[in-house]
Order: structure tokens, then sequence, then C-alpha cells
């Protein structure tokens, strides 16, 4: 039986999802750089054939380390669903000879190396400036206009954004984003291989979306994500999915399979993103792009990752689609045939829909709730009025346990001050996006308060 190694870290897909997929199709080593979230533990267990947690040491060296164990297991495929390890990955199979995302995948990765592939092939995208120190975040504040968005050039799940409105604003700005990047690091949510990336910043114009020319119901956010995969240096798109609008500064609340776009929208959303995968040069690896929508059919590029989606995207796809994301690209990292879909799928083409929602402490105006609660799945699903047909999960190993409470929002940490993960399946796209603002309207009347000893903690 083929063999592969895993590399988990924080980040991407259920760690339990991609193993029974995993596991399906091959012999699983898993090199845990994160730990086992404890719901999964135990699966991993049954699952892999083996389970090693490397020491600090061995760390320092990542693309070593890596290499080390996949001749030690002998490996046929190295793979990886975590934004922080994709650049490790990718260069310890270029050492081994393996199918990975290539020399180009930190293109994928440092925004100021994307931005600067993407100007030099006249693809649109937000006006930008890399920026190393507070001095060079000045010098870009006085050229751009305003307002700005500030951004961690290797963070992910809109860590350490800030908006910076006037000059007045750059210092502070400055010092928090760099501080969330310090605490995110402490929480396991940084680059794992680039050293001092967490002083590597991107400065860029805010350009202005919107949705209502793109969807025909309200309450769609102003910017999508096209899922796929690049085969052999080839591009699949795959889907489309949709959002609801971003808490700010432009932390995600949720993302739905499929986008209720029409044809020829999607055709022109898809066609940017092959613009801007081709553009990065990768090689065999998922792929998730984000594209922001403007008025009058302008677009933006956002960034494009060499990993799939995170959170519950690829089981939304599996879902909605029936494609195994996760064993199809072990399939192809294998050599094996593998028939990805010839175009995008439509809506048309789905079995009903699916969708992800993030619980923070904000309200649906963006607005953070009055009072502390705890996070209670079963008062959620006994309080909350749902549509007829749809159905609501937990993700249990991207979720708090139920009595913990749930954390202030913080604009600067993000999705860091996540509470829960939910996974709702209904009917068509338009449930889902309805459902999810039933569900954040209701979540701070139907959650139970805090208990005081948990708040001062």
């Amino acid at each position: 039986m083929s063999k592969v190694l895993l590399v988990h870290a924080k980040g991407g897909p259920p760690l339990g999802h991609v193993l029974s997929r995993a596991a399906v199709k091959a012999q699983v080593h898993l090199l845990a750089l994160s730990a086992l979230p404890p719901a999964v533990a135990g699966d991993a267990g049954r699952l892999c054939a083996s389970v090693v947690t490397p020491t600090d040491a061995e760390r320092a060296d990542l693309v070593s380390l890596i290499v080390a164990r996949a001749k030690a297991v002998g490996a046929d495929a190295v793979l990886t669903f975590s934004e922080y390890a994709v650049v490790a990955v990718a260069e310890a199979c270029e050492a081994l000879g393996l199918p990975g995302a290539g020399a180009a995948a930190a293109l994928a990765r440092d925004k100021r190396l994307m931005r600067r592939t993407w100007r030099e092939h006249g693809l649109p995208q937000p006006e930008f400036r890399p920026v190393a120190t507070e001095a060079d975040l000045y010098e870009a504040a006085a050229e751009l206009p305003f307002p700005l968005l500030l951004k961690a050039a290797w963070s992910a799940g809109s860590t350490a954004h800030q908006i910076i409105r006037a000059p007045h604003e750059v210092s502070a700005a400055w010092r928090r984003s760099r501080d969330v990047m310090a605490e995110s690091a402490q929480l396991g949510y940084a680059e794992l291989h680039v050293a001092e990336a967490d002083a590597d910043f991107v400065v860029e114009q805010i350009v202005t979306g919107t949705a209502g020319e793109w969807f025909d119901d309200p309450g769609w956010g102003d910017y999508v994500s096209v899922e796929g995969v690049v085969a052999q240096g080839v591009f699949h798109p795959v889907c489309v999915s949709g959002r609801m609008p971003t808490v700010e500064p432009f932390t995600e609340r949720a993302g739905i399979t499929p986008a209720q776009l029409s044809p020829d929208a999607q055709e022109r959303i898809v066609a940017l993103a092959r613009q801007s995968v081709d553009a990065l040069g990768l090689r065999d690896c998922g792929i998730h792009t984000e594209i922001k929508l403007g008025a009058q059919g302008r677009m933006w590029l956002i960034e494009t990752a060499a990993r799939f989606g995170g959170a519950m995207t690829v089981p939304q796809i599996e879902e909605v689609f029936g494609l195994d994301l996760i064993g199809m690209l072990v399939d192809q990292l294998l050599g094996r045939p593998v028939a990805w879909p010839e175009r995008a799928l439509t809506p048309e083409q789905a079995r009903g829909a699916a969708g992800s929602l993030v619980v923070l402490a904000v309200d649906g105006a963006g607005e953070a709730w009055q009072d502390r609660k705890a996070w209670d799945f079963p008062a959620v699903t006994r309080r909350v009025p749902l549509s007829g047909g749809s159905r609501l999960s937990v993700v249990a190993e991207s979720s708090l346990a139920d009595g913990s409470t749930v954390p202030v929002y913080d604009p600067a940490a993000g999705a860091n001050t996540m509470a829960a993960l939910c996974l709702l399946s209904a009917t068509d796209p338009r449930t889902v996006l309805r459902d999810f603002e039933t569900l954040v309207d209701a979540l701070p009347r139907v959650l139970p308060a805090a208990q005081p000893e948990e708040v001062s903690r």
C-alpha cells in the first residue's frame, strides 16, 4: 500500500475529516507540528500507521525534519493542509523529488511576493506597499489614499489586520499588529518555516466592494473564493463559495457553498482566479483564491493560497458536490488518475447547500455583545428556529467545550477569538444565508450567561 506523510499544523480543514479520507487512499504517517485536537486524538491513533510529535530542537530545521521523516517511513507523497506549513512541505517535496506545490510556494504564502507577482502580470488588485518598519509604514501612508489596511505578510485568518484611516493612527496600528503576531505565535497560529516572518507586513488601499450587483438576494458579502487544485501545473477550478459580510476589520464570519451566482458572473470570477494561479506558477496542490467584487463588474484579487480553503470548505464541497477533495489530492500526488471537474461546478449541479459559521461575540450589525456568554451548543439547537430541512452541527475539534466563556471579540486578533465553528446543511444557498443570519441574531439571546469565575480568568 502507498504511504503518505501528513504534516499537521493549525488551520486548514478539520483533522478528523482529513485523516478519515486520506487513510482510505494510503497508509498515513502523521507528523504533528501542533497538538492534536482532543476530539480526534483517538482517531489519529486508529487511522495512522504512526504519529510523531517532534521536539523543539528537531523543529529548528523544519524541511530537514520533514525530509528525514518521509525517508524513515518510505513516504510516496508528503502533504499538508495548513497554511503555516505549506512552504516547508513544498521545499521538502522538492528535496525528495516528490510532487508538491513547487519552488513557487512562497509566492502563494508571502503576500508581498504574491502582490508583486500579480503586479508584474498586470492583474487587478489593491494598490500596496511592503513594509518592514514603522518608518516604511509612514512612507507608504503618505503615498497611498486612505483608508488603508495593514496586514502581516505571512498571516492567515485575518490575524493582525488593522484599518488605518488617518496618519495619526499609523503608530498605534503598527504596534498592535506586531503585538498580535507575537500573541498568535504563542497560540500556534504563525508561519513555521520562515525565520522572523512575524516582522514582515504589507499595507494596501481598501477598495470599495459591493455585493448588490453580483447577487440577486441581499445579505451576501462582497467577496467570494474559488476552490480548486493545480495538477501538474494546470489549474482545475472546482466551485465558487460565497460569504456573509465580514466583521470589522475583515474577519470572516461564514462561508457558503456554492455561491448563488449567475453563470456569467461565475465564469468571469473563475477566469480571474485562473490568471492569478497561473501567474504564481504552482505545480501540484490545493488552491483557494479570494476575490473582491466591485461595482460595474470590477474585481480585485485578495489572495491565493497553495492549499484548500480552511474551516469546513472541504467537507462542504464533499456534501454538496460529492467530491472528496482530500482523497483526490492524495491520488494526484501518488500519480493515480483523477477526474477533476472540467469546469467549475455550479449551483444547478449542487445537491443542496452547506455553510460554516464562525461564532464570534459580535451581532449582525458588527457590534460586540453587551454581556459575556457561555458557549452551549445544545441551547442553540433547542432555541434557534431554523428553516425546514436545515441541519446544524458543531465541529468539536474547532470549538470550545460547552460551558466555556465566549471570548471577547478582538478586531486585531480576528478568528483567534472565535468560540465555535458550526456546519449547516440546507436546501439551497439562500436558505443557508438566511439561517446564518437567524443564528447570528439569536446567539446573544439564547446562550446562557457566563459564570463570574470563568469571566475573571
